[in-house]
């Protein structure tokens, strides 16, 4: 503890992607009693934080500058008073913002306002945007050479700053805003740079938003009208500039390593839950593309509990030698079940434990159990079958197996540990059923061509976002797991771009990707602008006004 005057912590979040936060800064937000964080960043910290952490400013970036919470400022000196408040009452704080800290002037106020009260506090740096969104976009600031580099804010230089910069042959490295960028190129001819000097802009850094293009001083303003960039509606949407021969704009086509990820950008739809769906989304990022999780059932207990409190109970007795688990929802349902008698993981002691893939296997992790048993082929009922011992009256004491499972599980495992001599309790754990449609925006997303790709894992996941969201338009790219989802698919009219060579979620995610890749392949070697499937899609006609 800190005492009467509790702590704050002046986090940095760094430019925009969640993964440049540092494992100082995860440990510090793990620990916050309170969460003050710029609207930008909001949401990348707030999932690190500890559940009940409280967050007074419910900081969300809408673009129109507000705040909306409990105790929102209206000005950003106030939220200093927020973070101080917490600090009297003996809280840790987490002041979460964007960049570095270092580089913020209302965090550096915010440290002098600590130090006079005397509240202790600590700065988590973070990765600059200067210095990260360069990094992202493939445009070194520094050749063998050692070019000198300069960094300057457009919004606070004068005359005589810009006068400096123009007589010098150092990197420039500006923040400015795509409304005023142009007029910041014109500041550097006019103070002296040759208006051939290279430069390149870049928007949204970082995420998965971001777009770079690249100029000269005397062409940039050409290349944005020309690539139809517009400025936000209040003229702030931020960009980094960088300016000068040797931090190599040119040669973007060579280092654009962010940009030319396979499935840059990429709207795909995963329909499934989220926790079911965190490692394949990861995956996707991975590849740049940006995951939206729409679930197409919903679980629900089974009818009559009976036999599930039945199976329970014999677990915990002795009755069986055996526990496998064909899905998440198995897990969770035995767990649920588990916490509804008081029991933990300890009540597995002593029997053993099979999980059909990886997914399952970490659901089982995370409650506390290490399966003795996961496929080392096939992630699948016949893939676990492979692996499973024939029952020996010798070495197992006990030859019944508790399969708790889905309503509309098939055969093929029961059948297949029964031929293996074991005796199978296979009990119902959980009911599937369609999920409810996703909102009215989503439908129509997927209606309209705003997805640029959908992974159907199943045929009834085929079946079910039809039936609840409509069929995906003609431009989305579909990639299917199996023939049999894909035969479904065919037979509601989509077209099958990608077939998995495995029936894996992961290998299903990695065709796709490399679907993608010959994609802007091709399009690069026809010579035509690299696009999303999304962006291809016919443009409505505006109504004409008279």
């Amino acid at each position: 503890m800190y005492g009467a005057h509790g702590h704050v912590t002046f986090l940095g979040a760094g430019p925009g992607d969640p993964g440049l936060l540092t494992l100082r800064a995860v440990e510090a937000l793990s620990h916050a009693d309170v969460l003050v964080a710029d609207p930008q960043v909001h949401d990348i910290v707030r999932t690190h934080a500890r559940a009940g952490v409280d967050t007074p400013l419910r900081a969300v970036d809408d673009g129109s500058g507000t705040h909306e919470g409990p105790n929102s400022p209206d000005a950003a000196g106030d939220w200093a008073h927020v973070v101080m408040a917490a600090a009297r009452s003996g809280k840790r704080v987490v002041r979460a913002v964007a960049g570095d800290p270092g580089l913020d002037a209302d965090a550096a106020r915010e440290m002098l306002a600590c130090a006079d009260e005397g509240i202790t506090f600590e700065v988590v740096p973070g990765i600059a945007n200067a210095v990260g969104v360069p990094a992202y976009a493939g445009v070194p600031l520094r050749d063998e050479h050692g070019a000198d580099v300069r960094f300057v804010d457009a919004a606070t230089a004068d005359a005589r700053c810009w006068t400096e910069l123009g007589s010098s042959d150092s990197t420039v490295v500006v923040s400015s805003t795509l409304e005023t960028v142009t007029g910041t190129a014109g500041e550097l001819v006019a103070a002296g740079r040759k208006p051939d000097t290279p430069v390149s802009v870049t928007i949204a850094g970082t995420t998965t938003r971001q777009r770079t293009w690249s100029a000269t001083l005397g062409t940039l303003q050409q290349t944005l009208k020309s690539a139809k960039v517009l400025p936000a509606a209040d003229g702030t949407q931020p960009v980094i500039a960088v300016v000068g021969e040797r931090s190599a704009p040119a040669q973007r086509d060579r280092l654009a390593w962010f940009e030319s990820k396979p499935l840059f950008g990429w709207q795909v739809l995963v329909p499934r839950t989220k926790e079911q769906a965190a490692s394949l989304s990861d995956q996707l990022r991975s590849y740049g593309a940006v995951p939206a999780e729409v679930p197409t059932i919903a679980v629900e207990p089974p009818r009559t509990p009976q036999q599930m409190e039945r199976a329970v109970k014999g677990l915990v007795t002795g009755r069986y030698e055996w526990i496998a688990f064909t899905s998440f929802n198995a897990v969770k349902a035995v767990r649920e079940k588990f916490e509804e008698y008081g029991l933990d993981a300890r009540a597995f002691a002593g029997i053993k434990v099979a999980a059909v893939g990886e997914q399952t296997a970490k659901a089982l992790v995370d409650f506390g159990v290490k399966p003795d048993l996961v496929p080392s082929g096939e992630q699948s009922a016949a893939g676990l079958l492979e692996d499973w011992p024939p029952y020996d009256p010798v070495f197992d004491p006990i030859d019944r197996v508790f399969l708790p499972r889905a309503d509309i599980a098939t055969e093929t495992l029961v059948a297949g540990l029964i031929e293996l001599g074991w005796e199978v309790d296979d009990v119902t754990a959980y009911r599937t059923v369609r999920a409810s449609p996703p909102p009215a925006t989503t439908r129509e997303a997927i209606k309209g061509g705003g997805f640029d790709a959908v992974l159907f894992t199943s045929s009834s996941t085929v079946r079910n976002l039809v039936g609840i969201a409509g069929k995906p338009h003609n431009v989305t790219v579909i990639a299917c797991i199996g023939p049999a989802t894909a035969k479904t698919a065919e037979e509601h009219g989509l077209r099958v771009d990608v077939l998995s060579p495995e029936p894996s979620v992961h290998k299903l995610a990695e065709a796709l990707a490399d679907f993608g890749a010959q994609r802007r392949a091709a399009q690069i070697e026809a010579g035509d602008p690299v696009k999303r499937p999304s962006e291809k899609r016919p443009q409505r006609r505006r109504a004409r006004t008279s």
